[in-house]
C-alpha cells in the first residue's frame, strides 16, 4: 500500500477512535461501581433452584450483632475500601477518608462527587440475612458477611436510595435502573447461595421472573 494511503487510513482510524472515546465520555457514567462480577444467569438459576424456601423469621434482629466496617488494611475500613474501589479518581487523606472523587450509583444512575452522598449497601441486607438463617450463625460468620469484599455483597450507591431499600428483598424492592436488574438478582442469589440463606416464596418468584429474562 502506498505510504500516502497508509497515512490517510491511519488518520481516519485515529479520528474514528477519537469519536468513539468522546462518545464514551459524554454518554457513559463518569465512574462505575466495581461490584465483584456475579455468577452468570444460568448459574444463578441453578443456585436458586437449590435454595431452601422458608418463611422468614422476623424476630430478634440487632444490627450490632453484625460487626461491620472493620479494618481492612492500614487505616482503611470496609466502607472506605469500597468507596475507593467503586469511585473514579478517589483521593484519600491519612485517615483513609475520601476527600475527592466521582461515584456513579448503578441503582439510580446518579453521579456524586462527595463521599458523604454515598452509602455502602449490603446487597443482601443484614436484617434480611438474619431472617433467612443468620440468626444461627457465629459472630465471626456474621462479621465476614457484613464485610464481604469477595462476593458481590457490598456496593457504593446513593444514600437515600439505599435508605429507601432498607431491609427489603427483590419481591418488594429493585433498583430503579432496569438495566441493572439482572446484575442485581444474580448477585443476590450468589450471596444467598454462598451463605446458605433461605428465600421466601415471594422472593423466589421475583428472582425466578427476573432471571428468566437475563
Amino acid at each position: 500500500m502506498p505510504k500516502v494511503y497508509a497515512r490517510r487510513r491511519l488518520s481516519v482510524l485515529a479520528a474514528v477512535t477519537g469519536l468513539i472515546a468522546m462518545a464514551g465520555i459524554f454518554n457513559g457514567p463518569t465512574a462505575s461501581a466495581a461490584l465483584p462480577t456475579p455468577v452468570s444467569a444460568a448459574t444463578a438459576r441453578t443456585y436458586l433452584a437449590s435454595l431452601t424456601v422458608a418463611t422468614e423469621d422476623r424476630t430478634g434482629y440487632d444490627r450490632d450483632l453484625f460487626n461491620h466496617w472493620i479494618t481492612i488494611s492500614g487505616t482503611c475500613n470496609t466502607r472506605e475500601t469500597v468507596l475507593k474501589r467503586d469511585g473514579s479518581g478517589v483521593v484519600t487523606d491519612s485517615a483513609c477518608a475520601s476527600t475527592s472523587g466521582s461515584w456513579y450509583s448503578v441503582y439510580d444512575g446518579a453521579t456524586w462527587t462527595a463521599a458523604s452522598d454515598l452509602d455502602i449497601d449490603h446487597l443482601v441486607p443484614l436484617a434480611e440475612a438474619w431472617d433467612s438463617g443468620a440468626d444461627s450463625w457465629s459472630s465471626a460468620t456474621r462479621q465476614a458477611f457484613a464485610n464481604d469484599l469477595t462476593r458481590p455483597q457490598l456496593i457504593a450507591v446513593t444514600d437515600n436510595v439505599n435508605q429507601s431499600k432498607g431491609d427489603q428483598d427483590p419481591a418488594t424492592w429493585m433498583p430503579s435502573r432496569t438495566a441493572y436488574a439482572c446484575t442485581y438478582v444474580r448477585a443476590w442469589v450468589q450471596v444467598k447461595y454462598y451463605y446458605d440463606l433461605s428465600v421466601d416464596t415471594a422472593e423466589k418468584t421475583k428472582l425466578t421472573s427476573v432471571l428468566s429474562g437475563c
